[in-house]
């Protein structure tokens, strides 16, 4: 066998453009100094509609942050103390990252879909000491999910911040008066409003708040979010200022962003493509952020297109999908569109021509990264050909370092190769929230992040992500493990046994199917009573949309369960389920014509 003379799957990205060495706060400064009159933020109201939203200008958001980060002086908080935000996308989530920032403060983000056993995990894991919440919607109450947690599972929380439900004299109505019993009589949780939160910033003069920023640096973490990981409990990602300031501002370099641009950004700020894609990207080029509304709907994005004026629109491949499936996609204005940042799953090709004919876009994105790596670590170019960006998740981003590694050996694998996607550079989190045991496995004594992907890269440096190493499961772009699924579905009281695999899905690119083992004498469970037994009680989109029962799962000569055997068999069975219905679909079409 010849030595292969194939240049090594190696590359580092551009260096022309520096990286920031500054804070999220100082950074929001500098644009709030060059743009303080433009507008930095805008919530829509009902249906994207900007005329019945909110505004703030650089000047105001830069203000409103400094109030933010007084208000948590004034609360007690300490540098690198931690506070939870649990809500969907509005304009406080903004002032809440700046404002933290800017008092050293570490933000936690957290899914809106979080149960209580969910939210319990993370706030004792970091030892959160304040939480703001959401005000109760048609799906969930936040508040009473908050007060029990506070109650019965946090001893550390000792703050409930409550958002209004929009403006007026109802806008708190779900804050109940007075503190909140904590787990001991004499060491109560306080619960108030944010109005009332921030009114308690007038106590901490600009010379303390002078000192405390002073006292913040690059390098000092800023944010945790939690991601689930094939161990089946979420792990809390370390990232630091110099981590999500660069990653979003080079990514606004590469989209080609000024204080012209108008970016329409309907992903949850709670992952980071919303907050460092879309925020922080945003901010750092004094572009103007647009929350078209507090959680997805794809026709309050297409009117904050189109009332906008927007130049960039962002989403998952499911988001796009759902915007063109719509009329609104064909009958309003969408033309001043050019860019936009696809990412969280791999984008059929026929959705990529949609997006770029329909909506304009023939410069948007796909990035490829994970939350380890705040987020991206490959990005299309604006240039890039078609091919290029349905094929590949692009090159490497500036000042990092890619490379394809052999899993078994370490050695990097020549150009074509398969191997594992490995990523360096000032992108890499610090580690993993009070788990060096868990950040070792995942990030080497050389700096190198493991992502578990695995990739190959072309000839000009793109890469090619050609499945997982590891089991995790990417519906829409969230991430799911099985093993946390599974552990819950073991407590249904006919299920022996149980495995949960991702499986093809047009619209989310893999969706969960529990193959499950029945315990003997019950009925086999189906999908409807799996959903029953799972609502309210997970996140919806970890509740499995098929249910395959079995005899016995495939097992190794060493006795672990074949995953791999049942995926395949899993994606053969819906492939059959898909094929089945399309044919009943036909015949009853025909039946109908004659």
């Amino acid at each position: 066998m010849t030595e292969s003379t194939a240049p090594e799957s190696f590359t580092q990205g551009p260096t022309d453009v520096e990286l920031l060495e500054q804070t999220l706060a100082q950074n929001l400064d500098d644009t709030a100094r060059r743009f303080a009159d433009r507008a930095a933020l805008l919530e829509c109201g009902p249906d994207g509609d900007p005329a019945t939203g909110r505004t703030w200008t650089y000047g105001q958001l830069r203000e409103e942050s400094v109030t933010v980060a007084k208000a948590l002086m004034a609360a007690g908080y300490e540098a690198g103390d931690r506070i939870g935000m649990w809500s969907p996308n509005v304009a406080e989530w903004v002032s809440l990252l700046y404002g933290a920032a800017r008092a050293g403060v570490i933000l936690v983000n957290l899914n809106p879909a979080y149960r209580a056993h969910e939210l319990t995990y993370v706030v004792e894991q970091c030892d959160m000491r304040g939480l703001v919440v959401a005000c109760a919607d048609a799906r969930m109450d936040p508040p009473a999910t908050a007060r029990a947690v506070a109650r019965e599972s946090a001893p550390h929380l000792r703050q409930l911040i409550m958002l209004p439900a929009g403006s007026g004299e109802d806008a708190y109505a779900h804050v109940q008066a007075g503190d909140v019993a904590g787990r001991h009589a004499a060491d109560p949780v306080a619960e108030g409003t944010w109005a009332d939160f921030l009114a308690e910033a007038a106590r901490v003069s600009d010379e303390d708040l002078a000192v405390r920023e002073a006292a913040t640096g690059p390098a000092d973490p800023v944010n945790l979010q939690y991601t689930s990981g094939t161990t089946g409990f979420p792990k809390g990602v370390t990232l630091t200022h110099r981590n999500v300031l660069n990653n979003g501002f080079h990514i606004g370099e590469l989209l080609g962003y000024t204080e012209e641009d108008t970016v329409v950004i309907p992903v949850p700020f709670f992952h980071c493509f919303g907050m460092v894609i879309g925020v922080i990207a945003t901010v750092s080029h004094g572009s103007l952020a647009v929350i078209p509304a507090r959680s997805f709907e794809p026709v309050s994005a297409l009117r904050a297109v189109a009332a906008t004026g927007a130049t960039s629109l962002y989403g998952v491949p499911a988001m796009f999908i759902a915007m063109l499936a719509r009329p609104e996609a064909d009958a309003l204005d969408l033309s001043t569109l050019r860019t936009g940042v696809m990412a969280g799953s791999t984008c059929p090709v026929e959705v990529m021509k949609k997006v770029i004919d329909r909506f304009h876009m023939s410069e948007v994105a796909i990035c490829y990264g994970m939350t380890e790596t705040a987020p991206v670590s490959t990005m299309t170019r604006r240039d890039d050909s078609l091919e290029v960006r349905t094929q590949t998740v692009g090159r490497t981003m500036p000042h990092v370092e890619t490379k394809i590694v052999d899993p078994a050996t370490g050695d990097v694998v020549p150009r074509g190769a398969t191997g594992e996607l490995c990523t360096r550079g000032y992108s890499v989190m610090l580690g993993y929230w009070d788990a060096p045991e868990k950040t070792a496995e995942v990030l080497d004594a050389d700096g190198w992040m493991h992502s578990g992907d695995l990739a190959s890269m072309d000839e000009d440096g793109s890469v090619r992500i050609e499945g997982r190493i590891k089991d995790l499961v990417i519906r829409g772009g969230e991430n799911i493990s099985p093993r946390e699924v599974e552990e819950f579905l073991y407590t249904h009281p006919d299920i022996q046994d149980v495995q949960v695999v991702g499986v093809p899905d047009e619209k989310y690119g893999e969706q969960l199917m529990a193959c499950v083992i029945m315990k003997d004498g019950v009925e086999p469970l189906t999908v409807d009573a799996v959903r029953e037994f799972a609502a309210g009680r997970i996140a919806h989109f970890k509740i499995p949309a098929h249910v395959r029962v079995l005899d016995a799962f495939p097992m190794t000569v060493s006795g672990k369960v074949r995953k791999v055997e049942l995926r395949e068999e899993g994606a053969k069975v819906v492939q059959a389920q898909a094929q089945a219905q399309a044919q009943a679909q036909a015949q009853a079409q025909a039946q109908s014509v004659g």
